[in-house]
C-alpha cells in the first residue's frame, strides 16, 4: 500500500484500500493484508496530544468511518487483517490488528509488543519515532486463532511491524503449530533511532530476511506487507511479500505505491518442516534455553580457560 499522507481524508484512504479489495477479489484472494496503521498516516512522528492525537484512534471496531471495508468484504466473501491505533473503552492505547473472517466477523486481535522509538522526543532528530509515547505495550501476548472451513482451517497468528524482527515472535507462535501469519508495518527507509549506517535498500533487506527465515525456521507461511514510499517527508520502505514454509518468496511487490500481489497458499506445505526439521516435540531442548528465556539482564559471556 502506498503512502497516507497528513492531509488526506479518512474517505480517501478508505477508497483506496477498497479498490485494493476488489482488486484482490478479482484475482481470486480469500484474505486481504492491509499494512500497520493503515487507515492513517505514521502520525507517531509527531508530537501530539489532545485532538490532534486522538484523531487516530478507532475507539470501536468496526465503526462508522470504517464500515464499508467491513460490509464490501463481506458481500465479496473476503477476509482482511487491518492495523489501526486503538483506543479502548477505558483508554488504553494500543497499536492493534484484527484479523476479520469471510463472514465479516473478527476472528481476533492482536497488540503489537516490540514497540520501537522513545517516549520523549530525541533533541536535534530530524525523524522522530514515539511509539513508546503513544501506545502501551501489547497485552494479549502471541494467540494463534483456528479459522473456520473456509479458510482450511488454518492455524493463524499476527504480528506488527518490529514484532518480525524478534524470534521470539515467531517461536511463540510456532509452538502453537502457526501455518499463517499475517504481517502489516510502516519501517522507515533510514535509520529511525539516528545515524547513517542504515539505508532503505539495507532495511528493505533486513525486512525481507527476518520474514524468510523465520518462516523457515517455524514452518509456516507469512504474509508481510508495507506500507510504502514517500510519506509526508519520510520514506518508508516496501518489500511486501508472500513466503512459503520453505523461506521461499512465492510474490512479491514491485512498487512503492498501491500494489496488489497474489499467491495460492497450501498449508500442506507446512508438514515438510513441522514434521521432520523443526519437529519441536522430538527436536527441542527447552531444558538448555531457559537462560535465555527466564533470565533477566545482560548474560555475560563465558570464560574459558585458556589451559
Amino acid at each position: 500500500m502506498g503512502p497516507t499522507q497528513k492531509a488526506d481524508s479518512r474517505e480517501h484512504t478508505l477508497s483506496r484500500m477498497l479498490a485494493l479489495l476488489e482488486e484482490a477479489a478479482g484475482r481470486g484472494a480469500s484474505l486481504v493484508v492491509f499494512p500497520e496503521l493503515a487507515f492513517t498516516t505514521f502520525f507517531p512522528r509527531w508530537l501530539l496530544e489532545g485532538e490532534a492525537l486522538d484523531q487516530y484512534f478507532e475507539r470501536g471496531m468496526p465503526n462508522p468511518a470504517v464500515a464499508k471495508l467491513f460490509d464490501r468484504a463481506r458481500a465479496l466473501r473476503v477476509g482482511f487483517y487491518v492495523g489501526y491505533a486503538e483506543l479502548t473503552p477505558d483508554g488504553r492505547r494500543y497499536n492493534c490488528a484484527i484479523l476479520v473472517d469471510r463472514d465479516g466477523e473478527i476472528l481476533g486481535r492482536y497488540r503489537k509488543v516490540h514497540l520501537p522509538g522513545s517516549v520523549e522526543p530525541r533533541p536535534g532528530a530530524r525523524y522522530q519515532q514515539l511509539e513508546k509515547r503513544y501506545f502501551e505495550y501489547g497485552d494479549l501476548g502471541f494467540p494463534a486463532f483456528r479459522a473456520g472451513s473456509a479458510w482450511a482451517h488454518a492455524i493463524m497468528g499476527m504480528m506488527i511491524c518490529n514484532d518480525r524482527r524478534w524470534p521470539e515472535s515467531w517461536r511463540v507462535l510456532g509452538l502453537q503449530g502457526v501455518e499463517l501469519v499475517c504481517i502489516g508495518y510502516n519501517s522507515a527507509a533510514y535509520d529511525p533511532n539516528g545515524g547513517a549506517t542504515e539505508d532503505g535498500a539495507l532495511r528493505t533487506f533486513h525486512s525481507t530476511l527476518v520474514t524468510q527465515a523465520n518462516a523457515y525456521m517455524n514452518a509456516t507461511w507469512a504474509i508481510s506487507v508495507a506500507k510504502a514510499g514517500e510519506e509526508d517527508g519520510s520514506g518508508l520502505i516496501g518489500g511486501s511479500c508472500i513466503v512459503d514454509p520453505n523461506g521461499r518468496i512465492v510474490a512479491q511487490a514491485q512498487t512503492l505505491a498501491d500494489e496488489v500481489v497474489v499467491a495460492d497458499i497450501d498449508l500442506d506445505l507446512c508438514r515438510q518442516g513441522k514434521d521432520k526439521m523443526f519437529n519441536f516435540a522430538a527436536h527441542r531442548r527447552p531444558e538448555q534455553y531457559r537462560v535465555i528465556t527466564e533470565r533477566a539482564g545482560v548474560i555475560e559471556p563465558a570464560v574459558l580457560d585458556a589451559d
